[in-house]
């Protein structure tokens, strides 16, 4: 029998057995959480982000060494030194209803895109112009030099830049679209959709693969092999586990690291770790509002954390985890030791609750939301809530499914005095606060 392959962590895709019925090949994939919102430009769930590369396409994609490559660009020339750039769409795009790709469809989608995306945001600050003067160029005439302009237009991290048609990107980017019209190489069907069990997408015939490059993230040719992919949303891991080993699930998406040994005992299972460089567990403090908007405040719950208390909690073994790190990860240009001592000095919970009194916290209520329906995010909120606990601070636990994806994308009212933890999916290399 034909490995159903299994993924511990989040990357690029692989060929799962595919299931064959009515004619049809089906890839049946269990996600990390349930498909809450639709639109890519409006949330960072990668949730949203997976479906979002599926229906839509982008102007650049990511290699696998983090390059962005031209996608529906067939090229693009800088001119000014720099400040002036112009980007040709190739030919053969078209979106799900039959009309071409232009580049005002491109000129609106970046604009939407950047009121959202901080990155998208820093663009837009630096353009002094962006334009679409044929149906084919785009022109973004700069302020100043911007050597990342591809990398923001094909990050592969949320939230996508994803290119849609005019009469949708000049939604208000406050406000979600619900109709899926992309030039993707998926369609997505919403009369199939159940919140909480099932999504799913059907081949786009009309899709035009890039015809150079080589396959890799979201970049190359994207060549579709499948007339359809299902996403089976499962109500907890046992349940996933007991689909997935019974064959009725080809592929699933960051079990539970306790699950690891039982899956890897069954021959017709590969377990495959795609992302060498791990992801990290971000907590993320809302420091708008009291008692997070005080400096001091943030820096003592910052000394107060233990990084391989959250590890622990969500990977299990330590091979599968580190600690003793900063925002970035450790292999990676960026890393840096600088200031560490407040991540590795030793932890002192009950000088850590007397120095919140003197720096003036009052007692003001702190909201954490915890996602219960996603296996890498549920400890991690464990833990922060009995750290919380702990120092002190005035709790207030609440627990839902990925729904909460919903409210964390809206923007926080100004009477909020909210909390957010903020978590990758994959195998951590130890929590930071920012």
């Amino acid at each position: 029998m034909k490995r159903r392959a299994f993924l511990a962590s989040a990357g690029a895709l692989a060929l799962p057995t595919v299931a064959r019925g009515q004619g049809k090949n089906v890839v049946r994939f269990v996600p990390a959480a349930d498909l809450v919102l639709l639109d890519p430009h409006w949330t960072t769930s990668y949730q949203t982000r997976d479906h979002g590369y599926m229906v839509f396409d982008a102007l650049f994609g990511m290699d696998d060494q983090y390059r962005p490559q031209p996608q529906m660009l067939a090229g693009f020339v800088t001119e000014a030194d720099d400040q002036l750039w112009r980007l040709t769409l190739r030919d053969g795009l078209t979106f799900h209803d039959g009309e071409k790709v232009l580049a005002r469809d491109c000129v609106a989608s970046i604009q939407r895109w950047g009121k959202r995306d901080a990155f998208g945001q820093a663009l837009l600050a630096a353009t002094d112009e962006l334009t679409a003067p044929d149906d084919k160029t785009i022109v973004l005439r700069l302020k100043y030099p911007f050597p990342l302009l591809p990398l923001a237009l094909g990050k592969s991290s949320p939230n996508m830049c994803a290119i849609m048609p005019e009469r949708l990107a000049r939604t208000d980017a406050f406000t979600q679209i619900t109709e899926m019209v992309g030039s993707g190489p998926f369609r997505f069907l919403p009369g199939e959709r159940i919140a909480g069990a099932m999504a799913a997408w059907e081949r786009n015939p009309a899709y035009s693969p890039r015809p150079q490059g080589t396959a890799e993230w979201t970049a190359g040719p994207k060549q579709v092999h499948v007339d359809r992919v299902e996403w089976r949303i499962m109500p907890d891991a046992a349940t996933a586990s007991a689909a997935f080993q019974r064959g009725e699930v080809d592929w699933w998406f960051n079990p539970d690291a306790d699950l690891h040994g039982l899956l890897r005992r069954n021959r017709d299972i590969t377990l495959l770790d795609i992302d060498p460089n791990g992801l990290i567990g971000t907590m993320r403090l809302n420091h708008l509002h009291p008692p997070f908007d005080n400096p001091a405040i943030r820096r003592i719950v910052l000394n107060a954390v233990s990084q391989a208390d959250y590890m622990q909690a969500v990977g299990g073994d330590r091979a599968s985890w580190n600690d003793g790190i900063g925002i970035f990860p450790p292999a990676s240009s960026m890393a840096s030791k600088a200031g560490m001592d407040a991540i590795t000095a030793p932890r002192d919970l009950v000088k850590s609750r007397e120095a919140l009194k003197v720096a003036g916290y009052k007692g003001e209520k702190v909201v954490l939301l915890a996602g219960v329906s996603v296996a890498t995010i549920k400890p991690l909120c464990d833990v922060t809530a009995d750290l919380f606990t702990k120092l002190g601070l005035n709790l207030d636990f609440q627990t839902m499914d990925w729904g909460m994806a919903n409210r964390m994308a809206r923007v926080i009212p100004a009477d909020g005095r909210c909390y957010f933890l903020a978590v990758d999916h994959g195998y951590f290399q130890g929590p930071t606060t920012k």
